[in-house]
């Protein structure tokens, strides 16, 4: 009898947890971002990359490069706890190298938006996914009275070992 017990008590501290899938839903929904996407312009190669973490953590990394330099470099966690998706990133020579914690405000099967309103700029951190291997990233802010925004298009890299899934 005492086996029996156990197991049922097992049974049912697995049973009342939600299933692995869907506890973190909203970073599964922006699954899409994974991957390494450039922007090459004439003043250099702007570079993100994301890649899973664990089943709550993305993390991504953001350089700008011109001529061989890197200008300016950022690391980015995109976390779920509990029910709220979080963007959240580190840059070394701003806000005393701390990061700044943004919060999921919309999110769909090709977009996904964060928003910080009382950070300077940006406040608002929006992605959306034209094509497979096309998004469009912006950082917008409201800055004496008038919005100030930064946009990206930018395409996803294909390398060999890859493909256009990750």
């Amino acid at each position: 009898m005492k086996h029996v017990n156990v197991f049922f008590m097992v049974f049912l501290l697995f049973a009342c947890q939600p299933p692995v899938s869907n506890r973190y839903s909203k970073l599964s929904t922006a699954r899409w971002l994974l991957g390494t996407w450039q922007q090459p312009s004439v003043k250099g190669i702007l570079t993100e990359s994301w890649q899973q973490l664990n089943d709550s953590t993305f993390i991504g990394q953001s350089f700008f490069v011109s001529n061989g330099d890197t200008l300016s470099s950022e690391s980015i966690s995109l976390q779920q706890r509990k029910d709220t998706l979080f963007y959240i990133p580190t840059v070394a020579d701003q806000n005393e190298g701390k990061p700044v914690v943004f919060t999921l405000t919309n999110l769909t099967d090709s977009s996904v938006t964060f928003e910080n309103p009382k950070h300077d700029f940006p406040q608002k951190i929006e992605y959306q996914l034209n094509a497979p291997d096309s998004l469009i990233a912006e950082v917008s802010a409201v800055v004496e009275g008038k919005t100030k925004a930064l946009t990206f298009r930018m395409e996803r890299l294909k390398t060999p070992l890859q493909g256009y899934g990750n």
